[in-house]
């Protein structure tokens, strides 16, 4: 199974997934279906494997299979819906989106609320998005796929609880439905508060129901990273490419470890053949991570340089030119992000325009004025950490302001935590650590790298204990991000 990178902004791959068909049995005949509206066997029939793969994570299979899907019923809803979801760029996500929109007139009113829900996403209305998935539960109470949409929501807005809620009302549905057991694993690793067991509990689940899947196999090695355990985590990524030479994904992992336990050389080899078998689609994306591995030996300019060069490249690459943007924007955000870090501003600043001109011209393929407002908040709230990293803090302050207007109109709970992050940096930067703290805590502490900075205002004003166990927290975290990468050596340091 290959597992895209996610090119599209974070949780959306989650809010539009679907469900492979029920196992047979008597738990079988408890669980509903959300209608898939077309009269073409053929297109149903090609939408049910791509569901299929999707699920099980192979996103370039289901795309496939989905334009084929649509090409034989052009007015197939659910299958553009679908083909959105397992879209490798902005501009196919819109587009495809746009198809679903337009036949959903003829479609069932489940297929009508998921394309709801998709269309909400990009105007940055959650408000309306978790109505929308309410609906969808009430309509089907005993759908599985109306659960994993209902979790995913949750999921977006924080509420890792109720997420946690549906994604067990799925499983009491059909004890064999994986990708609920999937999902509900990534939760407990990934949100607050994690529950490394349970986690582990329903990893093995998924394994149970189909040990040859590798992705089920790396899925459970990344509980053991979770837990710092990681040449046991190596293992399971091992075992991952023995059932499946060709999944990056595994070899991308076994990356990861070799990045953390200092082995950057073969680090980069494993990068090296993860990008090999990536389908090209991939290779962009599995490339960035091997950038990574120069920030973890210290040589933060030398990633910053390799990731701009690599975004350059792209241009080369056998991509379709919609799937290029991404792969660039990826690139350019490490980028950017490492040169803010780690004080190479004018770097910083050179990066910033290059994906400022990415993200404008993403929000134009869309073509609408909420997605064009969330791209030139992310800029504003990248040029204002720019600002506050130069010490010019009336700009930051200017800069903030701009983002504060640009989201304004989102119906989205979350919508001020980038603000309350760069207010936060002004603070920090200045010494004024109770008022960092108090940002710091309105910020998005899903973040690693912003839980990062909340420890450092913590530590500065003297909560020295709830600082330490932060950074021993962050420090041990082992997923590997941009920031990840630049703050888990100063982050272990100051644990002890």
């Amino acid at each position: 199974m290959r597992v895209h990178s996610a090119k599209l902004p974070t949780g959306i791959a989650l809010l539009l997934a679907t469900a492979a068909p029920c196992a047979a049995g008597a738990a079988a005949t408890a669980v509903e279906e959300i209608p898939i509206t077309t009269s073409v066997p053929a297109a149903r029939m090609d939408f049910t494997a791509g569901r299929a793969a999707l699920d099980k994570g192979d996103g370039p299979e289901a795309n496939a299979l989905f334009r084929a899907a649509v090409s034989t019923d052009p007015d197939f809803t659910y299958a553009w819906l679908n083909l959105a979801n397992a879209a490798f760029s902005t501009e196919e996500f819109a587009s495809s989106l746009k198809r679903a929109a337009a036949s959903a007139a003829k479609a069932s009113e489940g297929e009508r609320l998921l394309v709801e829900i998709a269309q909400r996403f990009l105007d940055g209305n959650f408000e309306a998005q978790h109505a929308s998935a309410k609906k969808l539960v009430a309509k089907y109470p005993r759908s599985q796929r109306a659960l994993l949409a209902l979790a995913a929501v949750e999921g977006n807005l924080a509420r890792f609880d109720e997420q946690r809620a549906a994604l067990r009302r799925a499983i009491d549905l059909d004890p064999s439905f994986a990708p609920a057991h999937l999902a509900l694993g990534n939760s407990y690793l990934f949100n607050e508060p994690t529950d490394f067991a349970e986690a582990e509990k329903h990893y093995r689940h998924t394994i149970d129901l189909d040990p040859r899947e590798s992705n089920f196999q790396w899925a459970l090695g990344d509980v053991y990273r979770g837990t710092n355990r990681l040449e046991e985590a190596r293992e399971y990524y091992k075992r991952a490419t023995l059932l499946d030479p060709h999944d990056g994904t595994a070899l991308l992992k076994l990356g990861h470890v070799n990045s953390f336990l200092g082995h950057y050389d073969e680090a980069r080899a494993d990068y090296d053949r993860g990008v090999a078998a990536a389908e090209p689609a991939n290779k962009p994306f599995f490339a960035s991570f091997k950038m990574f591995s120069w920030v973890y030996a210290g040589e933060p300019q030398t990633a910053l340089a390799a990731l701009e060069k690599l975004a350059a490249d792209t241009d080369a690459m056998e991509l379709p030119a919609d799937q290029r943007d991404g792969a660039k924007a990826f690139a350019l955000t490490n980028a950017v992000t490492i040169g803010l870090h780690s004080g190479l501003h004018d770097e910083a600043e050179r990066v910033l325009g290059k994906l400022a001109e990415v993200l404008r011209g993403n929000a134009r393929v869309v073509g609408t004025d909420e997605f064009s407002n969330i791209q030139e908040a992310q800029i504003a709230y990248l040029e204002g950490q720019l600002a506050a990293r130069r010490g010019d803090f009336p700009e930051t302050e200017r800069l903030a302001g701009r983002y504060s207007e640009l989201v304004a109109a989102q119906k989205n709970p979350r919508k001020m935590e980038n603000y309350h992050e760069l207010v936060g940096l002004t603070h920090l930067l200045q010494n004024r650590h109770r008022e960092a703290v108090a940002e710091y805590r309105q910020a998005n502490l899903t973040n690693i790298y912003v839980k990062y900075h909340l420890a450092l205002a913590l530590e500065g004003a003297g909560q020295a204990d709830e600082a330490r166990a932060l950074f021993r927290e962050i420090g041990t975290n082992n997923f590997n991000t941009v920031g990840f990468a630049l703050v888990r050596k100063d982050a272990l340091a100051r644990a002890g």
